[in-house]
């Protein structure tokens, strides 16, 4: 397999934009489970030598920040088995479901865990989890105008979690204190702080997703 990504700056950016074209030379799959896939590619580094780049490919994900006319916003707290605890998070999920689009996961998912539906949505912030050595994205929503609807029967980890409404104000400060610490999570509470609060521009549904991720489901796919 042979592929070619190319590395581009920022046109504000005060450092000269890269022209090098890092080139995967080889790829070898070393793991592949439900959620996520490991191979190990070669890729072709500045003055001609390669450098072994592991990669977690995965599905990717969706949040959604619902903030009420009371400018709270609806927080989970759910157990992550990785990292052994409970954590507050904004109701998420993956995208898992073929063809779905992003907006109808995130829909979904914030009447599955929060028991909300929403009549305003907009993009609210991107962000790439751990680019260092995973594909994964994760694409949060801003939902306004809620109103309760039923949830349905919880499994696993979600027949456990429970829900609170927290300002954005005290949400933002929870993050400084280290007591959100969710990434996407973190991003959104400052993300819907900025557009609720400051009143910063939002993004329309339909806005493009460079990084939203790939491979994986065309793995899971084929």
């Amino acid at each position: 397999m042979s592929m070619r990504l190319e590395s581009r700056g920022c046109c504000t950016s005060p450092w000269p934009v890269a022209d090098h074209l890092f080139e995967t030379v080889s790829s070898e799959t070393v793991y592949e489970g439900s959620i996520l896939a490991l191979r190990v590619d070669q890729v072709r580094m500045p003055g001609g030598g390669t450098a072994r780049r592991e990669v977690v490919e995965h599905y990717g994900a969706v949040a959604v920040a619902a903030v009420d006319g009371d400018q709270r916003v609806a927080m989970v707290y759910q157990y992550r088995h990785p990292v052994g605890r409970r954590l507050w998070e904004l109701p998420a999920g993956l995208l898992d479901a073929a063809h779905e689009d992003p907006l109808a996961t995130a829909q979904r998912e914030l009447q599955e865990e929060a028991g909300l539906a929403a009549t305003d949505w907009r993009v609210l912030v991107d962000t790439a989890s751990s680019p260092g050595f995973s594909d994964e994205s994760v694409r949060t929503y801003l939902a306004r105008d809620l109103s309760q609807v039923d949830r349905p029967e919880p499994e696993d980890e979600e027949a456990d979690l429970s829900l609170r409404w927290f300002s954005l104000e005290d949400a933002a400060a929870m993050v400084l204190a280290g007591e959100i610490v969710n990434a996407s999570a973190a991003a959104g509470v400052f993300a819907a702080y900025a557009a609720v609060i400051d009143g910063r521009p939002t993004r329309p549904v339909g806005a493009p997703w460079r990084d939203r991720p790939s491979a994986f489901a065309r793995r899971r796919a084929g």
